[in-house]
């Protein structure tokens, strides 16, 4: 069998195999490119509410009147931590959560963290936050992408291969990269 045919059964079962986490990657890709725009990994959703004024006279609140405020607020009483970084301003953590509580007034800022769906497992992925067996996976498919650019480069004959208008591609996909770092870089 000669080598091109073998170069072709190689580029197209290992195409085949790399679809869906190519589709997967570049998905996520995009979204981290966007990360300035917005957070692709998690919903942050900011609301402001109003509890009766707590008068602490700069004394620190107590783990009672936390619990308090919490079930004001309609939240489950556990958390996991507070901090109170001015007499009158109390921060409260739960998983998830983030309460700022000025106490002279009754303003609340609760800033709460979700998942996003199919965004948050991709990126999870994407980003390698797996590690143990996933980076050895990720490696494998990594250099299953290299073998997949240097086998599409002799899948065509002639003048419509790497011999004629492909180099011309092949070259344009090293130099755009090239141009950015020089920009950019």
């Amino acid at each position: 069998m000669k080598w091109r045919k073998w170069n072709n059964i190689i580029h197209r079962d290992l195409g085949y195999i790399c679809v869906g986490l190519t589709i997967l990657y570049a998905i996520s890709g995009i979204a981290v490119n966007h990360i300035h725009d917005w957070n692709p990994t998690y919903k942050i959703v900011k609301h402001k509410e109003k509890i009766d004024p707590i008068l602490s006279d700069g004394r620190l609140i107590t783990d009672k009147e936390i619990q308090n405020i919490l079930k004001t607020l309609g939240n489950k009483p556990e958390y996991k931590k507070k901090f109170q970084p001015a007499p009158n301003l109390i921060k409260i953590y739960q998983e998830g959560n983030t309460i700022d509580v000025e106490l002279l007034t009754g303003d609340v800022i609760q800033e709460k963290i979700t998942k996003r769906p199919f965004f948050y497992q991709v990126n999870f992925l994407h980003l390698n936050h797996a590690k143990k067996l996933w980076t050895w996976f990720a490696d494998i498919y990594a250099a299953a992408l290299i073998l997949l650019a240097v086998t599409g480069m002799f899948v065509l004959k002639g003048k419509k291969g790497i011999k004629g208008r492909g180099a011309w591609f092949v070259t344009g996909g090293l130099i755009i990269p090239i141009l950015f770092l020089l920009i950019y870089g």
